[in-house]
């Protein structure tokens, strides 16, 4: 790696489907650390209308975690946000028009309807190559209030609105934008043929934006506010969760795959052109971007939602919370049947243990019967989902894959790593768990000099300053 002027600190706002975080960043040649300054629930709001979230709270949630970042960092030289896709709020000269739809919330069925009468799914992939997901922003779109869509005049992704807030500059950054299904991702351009052919209006789209951008100075009031200088600048980093944390990903060579896993697993690779024709189709990939101009091609699991779902029901029906390490050594004592995570049962949230139950009626498998055994079943399922996804990435996008890496929450969890391991016949490197938040820095202390070089250079900092767990695939 190139050397840059020094170390340096900045901020990375780390927003996810449970959870948010604030957390310092400092980078140099040889240096990556992180430290978290405020974490904060994020828990979604049953509305007369259905199920949003609460982003005006997390917002109040973020300037407090910033606050707290400049007063013991006053030297921070920038702030970053990355968030989950898809979701987005309506603007009307600024000002927000309710708050934002959860991807979880029933009316995304609508939006998938309305779409495929105009475009089937074939069709919409040959334009923006994503794989199917009935929560992607374009199904969002066409299920949304017409007359509330005509009204608005901007519609900004999760990050986008809070950098809007923060800077009162309007950009769609374009990893995120990616997710939307309106990208044409090589052109990193709105698909201006589809948003007309589909009615939508294409006023509301913000100019793009991409990472290591800068996206604005703080208004004076939020500078003022956070104790910051007035030029302190908001820096586009990949604002889509998974494109901050595959920057993250200590791959050492092409041949690897990744699993970026928390509520989601992401599992694909990194490569340079979009993957289309049948086989991605067939197998449901999705081409999203990355930072620097790559594409992530990957495939979404249900991933540990099932199993924070199953562990909530469970405290909520005992009354008392349930330590997660010791079910996790107890289900590594148990058995417990296979069943496919994907399946779209175990997307809404509530009980999943009758919907396990339901499946393997259907398929004709002995349910599981205590609950390290319904813990045990749901780790198998997520072990094999992966390995099959890594296999699938491997073929369609033509990587001799040689290992795997896990990133994020599930690289704490040991059973997982190495069911993941045994059942794809691959080692697997687990960590780091905070990838999000270190690509966010990465890309941020790059743009402000602290550190230089493509992102093999990024990688090879992570991997030196944080060296991932191995784990061998057993027979």
């Amino acid at each position: 790696m190139t050397a840059g002027v020094g170390t340096g600190a900045v901020a990375a706002v780390d927003l996810g489907a449970t959870s948010g975080r604030v957390i310092v960043g400092r980078v140099g040649p040889d240096t990556l650390e992180t430290t978290t300054v405020t974490r904060f629930s994020n828990d979604p709001v049953v509305a007369g209308d259905g199920l949003h979230w609460n982003l005006v709270g997390m917002y109040g949630s973020v300037l407090d975690g910033l606050r707290e970042a400049f007063r013991a960092s006053p030297e921070i030289a920038s702030i970053g946000v990355d968030s989950w896709a898809v979701d987005y709020g309506l603007l009307r000269r600024g000002r927000l028009l309710g708050e934002p739809f959860h991807y979880r919330d029933e009316r995304t069925a609508r939006g998938v309807e309305t779409v495929h009468a105009r475009l089937p799914h074939a069709e919409l992939f040959e334009r923006n190559g994503l794989q199917f997901l009935p929560f992607n922003t374009l199904y969002q779109l066409a299920a949304e209030d017409r007359e509330l869509l005509e009204f608005a005049d901007t519609a900004l992704l999760v990050p986008d609105l809070i950098g809007y807030w923060l800077t009162g500059v309007a950009r769609a950054e374009v990893t995120n934008a990616s997710t939307t299904g309106l990208l044409r991702v090589l052109q990193a351009a709105w698909d201006d043929g589809l948003v007309s052919s589909l009615g939508l209006p294409r006023g509301i789209l913000p100019p793009l934006i991409a990472p290591g951008d800068r996206l604005g100075a703080l208004r004076p009031s939020v500078a003022a506010a956070l104790g910051a200088s007035d030029d302190t600048p908001v820096t586009a980093v990949g604002s889509h969760d998974t494109a901050s944390a595959v920057v993250a990903v200590p791959m050492q060579a092409d041949a690897a795959a990744y699993i970026s896993c928390g509520t989601w697993g992401l599992v694909g690779v990194e490569v340079e052109h979009l993957v289309l024709g049948r086989a991605a189709l067939e197998a449901n990939f999705t081409n999203e971007g990355g930072v620097d101009g790559r594409i992530r091609l990957l495939h979404n699991v249900m991933g540990l939602w099932v199993l924070s779902e199953a562990v909530r029901q469970w405290e909520r029906r005992e009354g008392h919370r349930i330590d997660l390490p010791t079910l996790l050594d107890a289900a590594e004592e148990a058995d417990g049947p296979v069943f496919d995570v994907n399946d779209p049962r175990f997307l809404a949230p509530g009980d999943m243990t009758p919907r396990i139950d339901a499946w393997c009626d259907e398929h004709d498998v002995p349910r599981p019967r205590t609950r390290a055994e319904y813990t045990r079943s749901i780790v198998e399922s997520l072990a094999q989902a992966f390995a099959d996804s890594v296999a699938d990435a491997a073929r369609i996008g033509g990587v001799d894959v040689r290992s795997i890496h896990i990133v994020g929450g599930g690289s704490l969890n040991e059973l997982l790593c190495q069911r993941t391991a045994d059942r794809s016949g691959m080692p697997v490197l687990a960590g780091p768990v905070e990838a999000t938040a270190l690509g966010n820095v990465l890309v941020q202390a790059r743009a402000a000099g602290f550190v230089s070089g493509s992102l093999e250079s990024l990688r090879d900092l992570v991997a030196r300053t944080h060296a991932p767990r191995r784990y061998e695939p057993r027979a």
